[in-house]
């Protein structure tokens, strides 16, 4: 084995067409779960905020709080809101499931229209 990662099978333009593909399917509620071989860049924290993201099933949220104290840690409830903000690879890392612990949407890069839209796809 030469130890080559899954996405360097694909070429720019191949994983280009099934991220589109699999968006499209997301839109149309054929897709609740992508497979999409991506690696974020970040710090060690960030990516396992990213990752713990990944962990939330589609049509449901959690709070900051319950992504901290699911990391380990209650307190970093702020890193852990500041960490999403900067989630490089929004709808597909599903940042827009985390909401503030009295129900609240706040914080999405592209808008809180965007993320009552996305949640609203998701509970329909």
């Amino acid at each position: 084995g030469s130890g080559s990662h899954p996405a360097q099978a694909l070429t720019t333009d191949s994983l280009q067409a099934e991220i589109h593909q699999q968006l499209k399917a997301y839109f149309s509620k054929k897709l609740s779960k992508f497979d999409i071989p991506m690696r974020a860049v970040g710090t060690q924290f960030q990516k396992q905020v990213w990752e713990q993201l990944m962990q939330i099933p589609y049509g449901t949220t959690i709070s900051y709080q319950d992504q901290a104290i699911a990391l380990g840690d209650s307190s970093k409830t702020r890193a852990v809101a500041s960490a999403n903000a900067k989630n490089p690879i929004p709808i597909v890392t599903p940042c827009h499931r985390v909401i503030g612990k009295n129900g609240e949407l706040r914080g999405y890069n592209g808008g809180i229209e965007i993320k009552k839209s996305l949640l609203k796809l998701e509970s329909g």
